[in-house]
């Protein structure tokens, strides 16, 4: 499952302080959104994830560290509780957990077969054509922010809506939550964050560690 949120909450925590007013709606702040999203290059953040789950009423907290350039690169590093490391180099999907001794390697899917928030990351979405946009409410978020409600247009099997919770005037992306179809819900709090740092390619570079076994999908040739 966490293979799943990493590789579709990444799209859109690219979505970071876009210079705006007081938003009028639900739509302009989506349009700012792409409009920052467009400029920019890669960013990183720390990061902590609240999971509870729908059916299994599962609990989790875990934090770690994120870097996303674009087109297509990123890296969730777990450190705590568990060491996790989900990247992807553009071209295929590396998920590590080290207790496993195993890497689940897949191919990043093509553009008719991608999520929307897959293309929005590739530069090849948008936020007004992909997702239905509106305020939201949310008990956990800081005084004053702003949540927007993204639902997508098309079905999506792994999640019903995402969630950014915003700073006013600045857009700073402060949290991003998801809901998926069977009531889990995941809390992503975000720190430390910083844009256009510079990132290389060949920080997205995943290593397989020696003795652990490389599972490849069906995708992979």
């Amino acid at each position: 499952m966490l293979r799943k949120v990493a590789a579709f909450l990444l799209a859109l925590t690219a979505a970071v302080s876009a210079q705006t007013g007081q938003p009028a709606s639900a739509d302009s702040v989506a349009r700012d959104l792409q409009k920052k999203y467009d400029r920019m290059v890669d960013f990183s953040a720390d990061f902590v994830h609240n999971y509870r789950g729908g059916v299994l009423k599962q609990q989790a907290t875990e934090q770690g560290h994120l870097l996303v350039k674009k087109p297509g690169k990123m890296l969730w590093e777990y450190t705590s509780p568990e060491k996790k490391t989900f990247v992807s180099d553009g071209h295929k999907l590396y998920s590590y957990i080290p207790r496993d001794k195993q890497v689940l390697l897949s191919t990043v899917p093509p553009d008719d077969q991608a999520p929307a928030p897959a293309l929005f990351l590739t530069g090849k979405g948008n936020i007004e054509g992909d997702f239905n946009a509106a305020f939201d409410k949310v008990a956990e978020a800081p005084a004053g922010t702003i949540a927007l409600r993204l639902t997508p247009k098309k079905h999506e099997p792994d999640y019903n809506s995402l969630t950014l919770v915003l700073q006013p005037g600045t857009l700073n992306l402060s949290m991003l939550i998801t809901v998926d179809p069977q009531g889990g819900r995941s809390v992503f709090t975000f720190t430390n964050l910083k844009e256009n740092v510079g990132l290389t390619d060949k920080q997205f570079e995943f290593k397989i560690p020696r003795g652990v076994e490389l599972i490849p999908d069906d995708a992979v040739k």
